[in-house]
């Protein structure tokens, strides 16, 4: 048989009677499964992570740092993770931390110990330093006295983190377990410039080495190259490999309520920047949506509300931030949101979760459009002067009055609360797969 060649984007490749010698099918390997935030956070991410990693080889954070928390429920012990995969408590599955995440060191393996759980790191990781959160909290100072409002950040540091690793001078975890001499230089250099941007930042540089010189001998049996390691997951033998999403996509630096977002990207280009992992390789993709709103800190809300209704979602849903204690602000569900979230990440199914906490209201709003001075808006607005003026237009439905928390199937669901699923399924146009009715790992019933 004759062997010719070709020119496929400049380069020659070999064919056998025309045809290319290799073949690479675009579906061939492992995919990854997604879980991410479909909201403002807190929707319950880390219950759907636990619930798919107990037949998970590989569970994985993509993003963000210690700001975020999940709180997990098993066999009525209550767990709460910052910076380790939700997915850790299968002790069967090897858990590490992406790229995209941002580590402070005596955070991660305080929640190790306490957890009693192996995470991996890998080399790219960028650090967090002690000064970073000192910054973090002066900026939020600043921005109180100069604007009269802040952020609402978490002030751990996360924020300053980033924008060193955008200016080309943060540090990572392959420079910490390399030469500690080399790395000590650039420590130095980048605690100076810190404290010349502000002066009245106190760094005891010589005490933050030492402790970081103790953490680098802990640290390096637990580095790998995730590049390679995520490479071999997906092209190797059958594995299941489970990724969680820190934060919510109304949070994503570049697609969120700017500026009152996070640092990173939560949405699903995360994933791929965050651990390697080609985009051909992204599988089945699910968005948590809580059956109400809620947010934390400052930043535009449309369906907030300031009265008895947002006082008994609060209260009754109990919500308070896992990482910094803040009360969370509630409102009706706003689908208008989490549509502009499916644009963005194609979810696959919805994760529709704390239905339960609805079980006393008489009639349950839902806001299905925005206006601004009467005009329809057309999309979601990215301009956040815009978002603080919308008026929201509602769809009432019936309430259930009545416990749903004994229920594990869809049947055993009251009638009015069946037709609030499908009333979201038929708005976002996305199936709903779980509905969460309890904190328990009992208590998600599964429709499909």
């Amino acid at each position: 048989m004759a062997a010719d060649s070709t020119m496929s984007n400049g380069r020659e490749t070999a064919c056998l009677n025309g045809e290319p010698a290799v073949k690479r099918s675009r579906e061939s390997g492992n995919k990854v499964t997604v879980v991410l935030g479909a909201q403002w956070g807190d929707e319950g991410k880390g219950k759907v992570v636990d619930l798919l990693a107990m037949d998970a080889d590989i569970v994985c954070r993509c993003q963000g740092g210690n700001n975020a928390g999940h709180t997990v429920v098993v066999d009525s012990v209550e767990y709460d993770f910052h910076l380790l995969p939700s997915g850790v408590l299968n002790k069967k599955a090897l858990s590490f931390i992406g790229n995209g995440v941002v580590i402070h060191l005596p955070g991660l393996f305080e929640e190790a110990e306490k957890n009693m759980q192996k995470v991996y790191c890998l080399s790219l990781d960028f650090l967090v330093f002690n000064f970073h959160q000192a910054v973090d909290g002066i900026q939020e100072q600043q921005r109180q006295q100069q604007a009269g409002k802040n952020l609402g950040t978490t002030k751990k540091g996360i924020g300053p983190a980033y924008s060193s690793k955008a200016a080309r001078n943060g540090l990572r975890v392959c420079d910490l377990v390399s030469d500690f001499s080399v790395f000590e230089e650039k420590f130095r250099v980048l605690a100076s410039h810190f404290q010349t941007m502000y002066p009245n930042l106190y760094i005891d540089v010589d005490a933050e080495l030492e402790q970081l010189m103790g953490y680098a001998e802990r640290l390096r049996p637990l580095v790998t190259d995730g590049v390679y390691f995520m490479h071999k997951a997906l092209t190797g033998p059958s594995k299941k490999i489970l990724v969680e999403g820190a934060n919510a996509a109304l949070l994503d630096i570049d697609f969120g309520t700017y500026p009152f977002v996070t640092s990173s990207n939560c949405t699903v280009g995360g994933v791929c920047t965050g651990l390697g992992v080609p985009p051909s390789h992204v599988g089945r993709v699910y968005g948590v949506v809580k059956a109400y709103t809620t947010r934390v800190g400052v930043g535009a809300f449309p369906t907030e509300q300031n009265n008895d209704v947002g006082d008994l979602l609060q209260s009754r849903g109990r919500e308070f931030g896992v990482t910094t204690g803040r009360r969370r602000r509630c409102g009706w569900l706003d689908l208008v949101l989490v549509r502009y979230a499916h644009m963005v990440n194609g979810f696959t199914a919805i994760a529709l979760t704390k239905l339960d906490i609805l079980d006393t209201l008489p009639e349950i709003k839902v806001g299905v459009a925005y206006t601004v001075d009467g005009k329809p808006l057309p999309s979601f607005p990215a301009n956040m002067d815009v978002l603080t003026k919308v008026s929201v237009t509602y769809e009432t439905l019936p309430g259930w009055c009545c416990s749903t928390e004994g229920a594990r199937n869809f049947d055993e669901l009251p009638a009015q609360a069946q037709a609030y699923i499908r009333f979201i399924e038929d708005f976002l146009q996305v199936p709903v797969k779980w509905v969460g009715v309890g904190k328990s790992r009992e208590s998600m019933i599964k429709l499909f």
